[in-house]
């Protein structure tokens, strides 16, 4: 994930150890990790959490995920994508228990942030919609779901991640393979995102270096001025 470096006010936390304390398969090849860190440092929805295995031979990898919980939560909610030749989503989807302890450094990020203020929109991409659902619950813990509107793209709504709570919020789902609603299926167009878009919002994408991209290109297309528009994207590790 890449962003630019964090902003001023942003919070941001050291290497910690983690307490596995519920782990979820909602998806196919993913896991839902709910984590107790210890001294936490409280987020804020937007940012993110590395996640670093050490082998005993001293061999480390690691990987950051997006924060799924709202700053509120007691725990730190992780979504993660098992990728066939993923060292650590392999590890996490595969292995990992419910009292196991894992090092984590979080959170950070200050870019992408919300803080519950201003008006949003979201523009999330398959497992880029992560961020956004901290987005939502800390909205509706503020009572302020008037602040952010939602667009989330998707193959199918079963491959979606945290569909339901995308939709009970009023989430615009863009199924590439199936229709939705009264939408037929088909990719994300300006067309889908001008009845959401307000001028006085801030533009979130999040999701692959191609679905970021494209997604910006549409926004920049509808007049959305660049500097409006905050983009994360998802890649290889490197």
């Amino acid at each position: 994930m890449t962003e630019l470096p964090a902003g001023p006010r942003a919070p941001s936390g050291g290497w910690r150890t983690a307490t596995v304390a519920g782990v979820r398969h909602p998806l196919e090849g993913a896991v839902e990790l709910r984590l107790d860190v210890h001294d936490r440092v409280d987020h804020l929805p937007g940012q993110h959490y590395v996640v670093r295995l050490t082998a005993p031979d001293g061999y480390t990898a690691q990987r950051s995920y997006s924060v799924a919980s709202a700053p509120g939560d007691p725990l730190v909610e992780l979504f993660v994508e098992r990728l066939e030749d993923g060292e650590v989503s392999t590890f996490l989807a595969d292995v990992v228990e419910p009292g196991d302890e894992l090092e984590v450094r979080g959170p950070i990020g200050g870019w992408f942030v919300w803080e519950g203020e201003c008006p949003a929109l979201l523009v999330g991409g398959g497992t880029g919609v992560v961020p956004f659902v901290a987005m939502l619950r800390t909205a509706r813990a503020l009572g302020r779901t008037d602040l952010l509107r939602v667009a989330a793209a998707t193959r199918t709504l079963a491959g979606l991640p945290y569909a339901d709570e995308l939709v009970d919020a009023g989430a615009l789902v863009v199924s590439s393979r199936e229709a939705h609603g009264i939408r037929p299926a088909g990719r994300l167009t300006a067309a889908d995102l001008v009845p959401l878009w307000e001028p006085e919002q801030t533009a979130y994408v999040c999701g692959s270096e191609s679905f970021a991209e494209a997604a910006s290109q549409l926004l920049v297309g509808m007049g959305v001025p660049a500097p409006d528009i905050r983009v994360e994207r998802f890649g290889p590790s490197g």
